[in-house]
C-alpha cells in the first residue's frame, strides 16, 4: 500500500513538472493578458474550444462587498478605484533606451539616467554635473546624448522644460520654412507677450504649435487602462476578510474528448489540452493560497492600517519553493479591496530592502512633505536623497514620484501653488 502511494505521488509530481514547465508563461501572465498567452496553444490544437471569460461587464463581476465600504462618491469612481495603468510612460521608453539612438554602453546610462530623472511632468531635472564627473564624462557629452529624446516617443519627453519640449516637437512635423522660423521666435518668447498675428504664417504656426503635448507625458497621465485583478478581498455580512479567485474572468476550457477522428496525434493534442486545464487550476489554486497567506500577514492594512514588513522569502519558505520562483508567480497580479486595487508585489519588502517595508517608507514621505517649507517645497530628487539617507538605500527619482501618486500627494510645483492659495 506504502509503494502504491509512492508511485502515486511520483506520477502526481511528473504530472505538476510538465504541466509547469509546458504552461508557465500562462502561469506568469496577467489575468488580462491570459487568452493572449494561451492563443498560441489553441492556435495548434483542433479538439480545444476556449470562450472567453471578458464578455460580461467588468462592474457586475466584482462582489458589492469590495467597493462598498469605499470613499468614492459615485459608483463609476469606485469602479475607476478598482483600475490601474497598464502601460506606463516608463514601459515605453524601455523599449527605445537602444541601438540606434544609444548604441554604446555610456549612451544608454546616459539615457537610463536622464529617463530616472524625470519630473512629475517628463521634463529632465537630474544632476548632470554629477552624474558627468562620477562618469568621467563632458556635460556637453552628456547633453548631446539627452538631446536624442527629441527622436524619442511621446516626442518631447526628457526636454529641460517646455521650451524644449515644444522645440523638439517642432522637429517633429511638417510645417513651412517661414512657418519653422516663426514659430522658433514665438517658442523662445512663450513668456512674454508679443503680437505675432501680423506674419504671413501666424495661422500655420498657432495650428502646429496647438497640436504639441503639454505637458510631454500628458496621455499617460490621463490614461488609465483597464487591469483585471486576480483576486478581491472583503469583508462578508459577519465582518470577517473573504478572499474570493476572479475566475469568472478565467477563459472557460472546452475539449472535444469525441473527436471525429482516432489518431494518435489527436490522443496527443487531448492530453495536452488537459494539462492546460491542470495549470489554470494550478494558477488558480497558487493565487488563492497566496491570497490567503497575505491577508494573514497583512491583515492590519485591509482593516484600515498600514502594510507590514513582509519578505517574498517568508512565502517561498510556506511554499517550499525559492523567492525568485514566488516573485515570478506574483509578476503582474492583482488584488481589489476597499482601499483600491494593488499589485501582490506591494504587499512584500523585497522590492526596497529585505528590512523596510514600502509603508514604511511612504509614512515617511508623508510626514517630512507635512513638515516641509511651504515656501520652497521638497522637490522629488531631494526627497530621494532624505529617505535613501534615512532608510540606507538605494532608489530612484521615478519611485518617488509612483509612492506620491499612489499617496495623492502633488509634484512640488504643484504644492507650491496650493500653499500659496491657502
Amino acid at each position: 500500500m506504502a509503494a502504491l502511494r509512492q508511485t502515486q505521488s511520483v506520477e502526481n509530481k511528473h504530472k505538476l513538472s510538465n504541466t509547469l514547465r509546458n504552461w508557465l508563461p500562462i502561469l506568469h501572465s496577467s489575468l488580462s493578458d491570459l487568452g493572449e498567452a494561451m492563443a498560441p496553444f489553441v492556435e495548434s490544437n483542433p479538439v480545444v474550444e476556449v470562450e472567453s471569460g471578458y464578455e460580461e461587464d467588468f462592474e457586475s463581476k466584482i462582489p458589492r462587498k469590495v467597493i462598498s465600504r469605499a470613499v468614492s462618491n459615485s459608483r463609476t469612481e469606485q469602479i475607476e478605484a478598482l483600475t490601474i495603468q497598464k502601460r506606463t510612460l516608463y514601459d515605453v521608453l524601455e523599449e527605445q533606451l537602444q541601438a540606434p539612438l544609444f548604441p554604446t554602453p555610456i549612451s544608454q546610462a546616459i539615457a537610463e539616467y536622464v529617463v530616472a530623472n524625470f519630473d512629475e511632468n517628463g521634463y529632465y531635472e537630474g544632476n548632470t554635473q554629477e552624474f558627468c564627473k562620477k562618469n568621467n564624462i563632458t556635460e556637453e557629452a552628456f547633453e548631446k546624448v539627452r538631446l536624442r529624446f527629441a527622436h524619442i516617443d511621446p516626442v518631447g519627453i526628457g526636454a529641460l522644460n517646455l521650451g524644449e519640449s515644444f522645440l523638439f516637437q517642432l522637429d517633429n512635423t511638417e510645417i513651412s520654412d517661414k512657418g519653422y522660423a516663426l514659430a522658433l521666435e514665438v517658442i523662445a518668447n512663450l513668456q512674454e507677450m508679443h503680437n505675432y498675428s501680423k506674419y504671413e504664417s501666424f495661422s500655420e504656426v498657432m495650428k502646429v504649435i496647438s497640436s504639441f503635448k503639454n505637458p510631454p507625458n500628458l496621455e499617460y497621465q490621463e490614461e488609465s487602462a483597464q487591469i483585471i485583478p486576480d483576486l478581491m478581498i472583503y469583508f462578508s455580512e459577519d465582518e470577517n476578510i473573504e478572499v474570493k479567485l476572479n475566475d469568472a474572468y478565467y477563459p472557460t476550457i472546452n475539449i472535444d474528448k469525441n473527436y471525429a477522428v482516432e489518431h494518435e496525434f489527436i490522443t496527443q493534442k487531448i492530453k495536452e489540452a488537459k494539462s492546460l486545464v491542470d495549470a489554470l487550476d494550478m494558477r488558480k489554486a497558487t493565487l488563492y493560497k497566496v491570497g490567503l497567506m497575505i491577508v494573514e500577514y497583512q491583515y492590519e492594512f485591509f482593516t484600515g492600517g498600514s502594510i507590514m514588513p513582509l519578505t517574498l522569502k517568508t512565502l517561498a519558505d510556506e511554499f517550499g519553493h525559492n523567492p525568485s520562483t514566488i516573485s515570478r508567480a506574483i509578476a503582474n497580479k492583482y488584488i481589489a479591496c476597499d482601499r483600491g486595487t494593488f499589485a501582490m508585489k506591494e504587499f512584500f519588502t523585497t522590492a526596497i530592502d529585505e528590512d523596510v517595508s514600502n509603508a514604511a517608507i511612504k509614512e515617511f514621505l508623508v510626514k517630512i512633505i507635512k513638515e516641509e517649507s511651504r515656501v520652497k517645497p521638497l522637490s522629488d530628487m531631494k526627497l530621494l536623497d532624505i529617505i535613501q539617507e534615512k532608510f540606507n538605500v538605494k532608489m530612484v527619482r521615478r519611485t518617488i514620484a509612483k509612492y506620491r501618486k499612489q499617496l495623492n500627494i502633488a509634484g512640488s510645483s504643484e504644492r507650491k501653488k496650493l500653499h500659496q492659495l491657502g
